[in-house]
């Protein structure tokens, strides 16, 4: 195994650091999740892969991970910044389902989503809603400290961030005194910058919020930052290793994080941040804000595979933009195909994958690609060598490419390959009598014509094997989906 050190990119030092955990041999990882309001755009499932490769990552390089991810079904304003409606009370008026409805089949969505994606799932998942005792009890400490004060009649329960000097530290607004003026006025405020760590219904604007729980502090529903914080502590402790989310979370939420965690604790809170950069569209940053927003299914619908998605966020490193363009991901569906094809070109050949010094190294430098702050495009190049070179036999690439797979999530290398149409396999008959009957001039004709329906063909001794070349072709044959 390599012995290269972790690195991780560290947002709170704005370096890359060796990584050391609080306990040895053991990691805690906290990940900021979805808010089942609405389908994940492929956006939103790049975090999720990033977070993905660091899982796979601490794995090979034999830590014990104790993974947890949140739920948010409750409490995140259309703003992070405390302003506008609870997102899934907007999904209720949208769909006209309980919000409860609407939080459960989202959450199945997503999570659909991730395993389509090959996306580990975490250990722990913790929906919002079944810890509001636990937000509560964070919040009473904070009131008793003197780090949150009610807003008075007609006010919620907010943190003052003047009470916490290291406030703008984390996201480096302290040339700007204002930054964090970021929503309308509210007169219950002593500063602009506090945020609500719980809303009630008096003073949250929406005194018919259908999710409300009684408090000390007044019915009402928890601010979503209070969220993170609560549950991360339930099942990390009060010092966690490594938190993960998107970059825009940075100058609010998990600036925010920060602020009531360390001061509930008293100490440091999360030693490592990581945060991964935005995938990007023509107009920009992709939202679901923006009302029209791609998929995973709508991508399989187009007739890709999510590994061919999953292999272009690969290209790219975590904290580095990508742009998504339908062409990028041809690019990502080729190359993804051809390493499934050679791979199965092995496993047919029954060849043993193979370690010797030669792998292993080739393995060592994957890996140490990967321990170098997730470098997962330096890893493909290393694998791709692997596979061109002449000097490696075939049982060390499939060793290699093995390895890869763990490394990287590449779905086993496996060929696409779902059932054919009874018009499909009739086609695919012909073709292998037509070449036992060695009528070339018919084989060939045969040949085209699967290719017209997206099907490829290897010939075999005992038969033609086949493949899907042309997913569009071969999906939108008797408006079958993938």
């Amino acid at each position: 195994m390599t012995t290269a050190p972790l690195q991780l990119f560290n947002t709170r030092t704005r370096r890359k650091e060796d990584f050391v955990p609080l306990q040895p041999g053991k990691v805690g990882v906290y990940a900021c999740g979805p808010t089942v309001y609405h389908f994940a755009h492929i956006g939103n499932m790049r975090s999720y892969l990033f977070g993905d490769l660091l899982r796979r990552t601490l794995a090979r390089a034999k830590y014990d991970v104790q993974h947890v991810m949140n739920v948010t079904d409750v409490g995140h304003l259309q703003s992070d910044a405390d302003d506008g409606e609870d997102k899934m009370m907007l999904a209720m008026r949208r769909e006209g389902k309980s919000p409860w409805d609407i939080a459960r089949f989202y959450e199945e969505a997503f999570f659909k989503d991730c395993a389509r994606l090959e996306i580990l799932k975490p250990q722990v998942v913790c929906r919002a809603t079944d810890h509001i005792a636990d937000m509560i009890a964070m919040i009473e400490t904070l009131l008793q400290k003197g780090y949150a004060y009610y807003g008075g009649e007609g006010g919620n329960v907010y943190f003052d961030t003047q009470k916490f000097s290291a406030y703008r530290d984390f996201a480096r607004l302290v040339d700007d005194p204002n930054a964090c003026a970021r929503v309308e006025e509210d007169s219950h405020k002593r500063n602009p910058s506090d945020f609500v760590l719980w809303f009630t219904l008096a003073g949250s604007k929406y005194p018919n919020q259908v999710m409300q729980w009684d408090s000390p502090f007044g019915r009402g529903f928890p601010g979503w930052h209070i969220e993170c914080s609560a549950m991360a502590m339930k099942y990390l402790g009060e010092r966690i290793d490594i938190h993960l989310g998107g970059i825009d979370h940075i100058p609010v939420h998990h600036t925010n994080e920060i602020a009531q965690s360390e001061c509930c604790t008293g100490q440091q809170w999360v030693n490592y941040w990581l945060h991964n950069e935005f995938l990007l569209l023509d107009q920009g940053k992709m939202s679901k804000s923006a009302g029209d927003f791609l998929t995973v299914q709508k991508l399989i619908d187009d007739g890709y595979r999510p590994m061919h998605y999953r292999y272009l966020c690969l290209t790219a490193h975590y904290r580095k933009k990508l742009k998504f363009s339908y062409e990028s991901l041809d690019h990502a569906r080729a190359a993804y195909d051809t390493l499934c094809h050679k791979a199965e070109e092995y496993r047919e050949k029954r060849i043993v994958p193979q370690k010797t010094l030669r792998s292993q190294v080739t393995v060592d430098k994957i890996d140490a690609h990967m321990r170098s702050d997730l470098g997962s495009p330096w890893a493909l190049s290393v694998l791709w060598d692997a596979v061109r070179s002449e000097d490696i036999n075939p049982g060390e690439k499939l060793f290699i490419m093995e390895a890869a797979d763990s490394a990287l999530g590449l779905g086993g290398l496996q060929l696409d390959r779902p059932e054919l149409t009874p018009a499909q396999q009739d086609l695919l008959t012909q073709r292998d009598a037509a070449r036992r009957a060695k009528d070339w001039a018919q084989s060939d004709a045969l040949r085209a014509q699967l290719a017209a329906l997206g099907i490829g063909l290897k010939d075999r001794p005992e038969g033609s094997g086949w493949y899907i070349a042309d997913a569009t072709l071969f999906h939108s044959q008797e408006g079958r989906k993938p």
